[in-house]
């Protein structure tokens, strides 16, 4: 019997995620003797702190810890989650009904997505910008309109432009400050821009925060700017700042009709999250300010140095005021493609670093590198980079 099975439409305009096809060929590559070494993913490379992993050990071993949780996370979680915005951000949030814990900030794209965008609508995402805005909008059939960011405009959204398109099919907005793949920093003056925005043409402004403490000492989060809870909605995680990439501890936060409209969604699709990462998130939201200086700060700022001396190397420019957990980089005139740089250094000097096509068209110029890798590798690709990349 012949068997014809075809798969829904939408995966026709979705592909694979470039890091997940990537680091397919580096493990071949790895199982050749290549020994590549990986500067391209964000993935924290040290533990979360000791009260984190104490936490989540003695709660494992109560015998009620292992069932099913509440979709809205345990009433600790939420009240760590705004105890943390009031410390570092200056916002005050309702725990019962203004936050949303979630299994990673990547999910809340989706669910964000879902609740608030219909096929066809339109959705305005950054370029470059974090490839799973578009992905995700592919996926529920909205309409991608891209809006530029350039190195000359800060990498800070053209309002001007921006004012000038028709928007009267746009639903929501992407946005992410500190800014990844860029390292541009969030501003007030940017964030008060972006509400404005929002409010005047009601689209829903979202503001992807998870880089606020990777170098950075001007915390800033878009909730802070009066009545953006009106039309604002934030994501924060606690993969980078807290070296949690793995537990996929989130939130989302905004006013409570939309955070029920995304709580209708995340409750179709979850059963809870395991009950002794939510206590660990809570121990780890809990960290002195001395644990994220020595974490965020000091380790950061002496790869950062590394890193900025592999730029340098490749011929690549930078600006120096970046912030967050990787450097950006324009790559030099001889060559024609971020692409074209990033394999000759793959293949030539066997040290990965990620081209910035796959940001965007914006991007193609760029290449990025990844502080998640400790002196000692940083060193080793810089000697290899030195040796083989003339």
């Amino acid at each position: 019997m012949a068997i014809n099975i075809k798969p829904a439409d939408r995966i026709s305009n979705v592909s694979e995620y470039y890091f997940s096809k990537k680091l397919k060929e580096i493990a071949k590559l790895n199982a050749e003797g290549k020994d590549i070494i990986s500067l391209g993913i964000g993935s924290p490379d040290m533990p979360p702190s000791e009260q984190t992993i104490e936490a989540l050990c003695d709660d494992a071993r109560n015998a009620d810890a292992h069932g099913y949780q509440s979709y809205i996370g345990i009433p600790e979680l939420r009240q760590a989650f705004a105890t943390f915005y009031k410390k570092n951000f200056g916002v005050e949030l309702n725990p019962a009904n203004e936050i949303q814990p979630l299994m990673g900030s990547k999910e809340g794209v989706m669910h964000i997505s879902l609740a608030f965008l219909n096929k066809g609508d339109e959705v305005l995402v950054p370029n470059p910008g974090y490839p799973t805005y578009s992905s995700v909008s592919n996926i529920v059939e909205a309409k991608i309109i891209n809006y530029d960011l350039d190195e000359n405009n800060g990498w800070q959204p053209d309002f001007e432009k921006l004012e000038s398109m028709d928007l009267s099919r746009v639903k929501l907005m992407w946005v992410n400050y500190p800014n990844m793949p860029t390292g541009a920093r969030a501003t007030k003056e940017l964030f008060e821009k972006l509400v404005d925005f929002g409010r005047r043409h009601n689209i829903i402004i979202v503001n992807d925060n998870p880089y606020s403490f990777i170098l950075n000492n001007e915390k800033l989060s878009i909730l802070s700017i009066p009545d953006a809870k009106d039309i604002c909605i934030e994501l924060n995680s606690l993969s980078k700042s807290h070296n949690m990439p793995g537990w996929r501890m989130a939130m989302v936060a905004s006013n409570p009709q939309f955070i029920e409209w995304i709580l209708r969604i995340k409750s179709n699709m979850d059963s809870g999250m395991f009950r002794p990462m939510q206590k660990a998130a809570v121990a780890a939201m809990s960290n002195d300010d001395e644990w994220h200086e020595k974490h965020n700060i000091e380790l950061y700022a002496k790869r950062r140095a590394l890193a900025e001396e592999i730029m340098t190397t490749l011929g690549c420019s930078f600006d120096k005021d970046q912030v967050g957990m990787f450097l950006w980089g324009k790559i030099p005139s001889k060559y024609e493609s971020s692409a074209e740089l990033a394999d000759r250094v793959l293949y030539d000097a066997r040290v990965f670093i990620t081209p910035g096509f796959i940001f965007g068209s914006n991007g193609e110029k760029y290449v990025r590198i990844s502080l998640c890798s400790k002196e000692d590798k940083l060193q080793n690709a810089l000697d290899r980079i030195k040796e083989n990349i003339k």
